[in-house]
């Protein structure tokens, strides 16, 4: 279950949130399961932000920092991840069905038993990204 402090400060806007973040840089959001269908979270620094199980539905992530995030069984179907750093995260079973994932880094991203389907993956960077169904 998310931690509510992190799922409220992430709700008050990405200036908030990046703001705290910059101020505790030590901490890995917990967001497990959280409701962020529609959220407008461009340019957030969601670094090690443990996002598994959330449904960010149609979310706005373009240019998100997502380093390292774990969004392992999350529903991100229709989702914008444009130019989004998506470098080392879980995204193993994630719904990315319609998600955009143009220019986006996924350089080492596990994508085992990932949806992909109708997902646009153009200018993609994905080396040695893990999955088991074909791009």
């Amino acid at each position: 279950m998310a931690n509510n402090k992190h799922v409220a400060l992430l709700k008050q806007g990405v200036a908030a949130w990046n703001a705290w973040r910059k101020e505790n840089s030590n901490i890995s959001p917990d967001l497990i399961g959280a409701n962020l269908i529609d959220a407008i979270l461009r340019e957030a620094n969601l670094y090690r932000a443990d996002l598994s199980t959330a449904d960010l539905r149609g979310a706005n992530l373009i240019e998100a920092d997502l380093i390292g995030t774990d969004l392992s069984a999350s529903n991100l179907s229709g989702t914008k991840f444009f130019q989004a750093n998506l470098s080392g995260p879980d995204l193993n079973e994630a719904d990315l069905s319609f998600a955009d994932l143009t220019e986006a880094n996924l350089v080492g991203a596990d994508l085992m038993e990932a949806n992909l389907t109708k997902a646009n993956l153009t200018r993609a960077r994905r080396v040695c990204a893990e999955t088991t169904k074909p791009f």
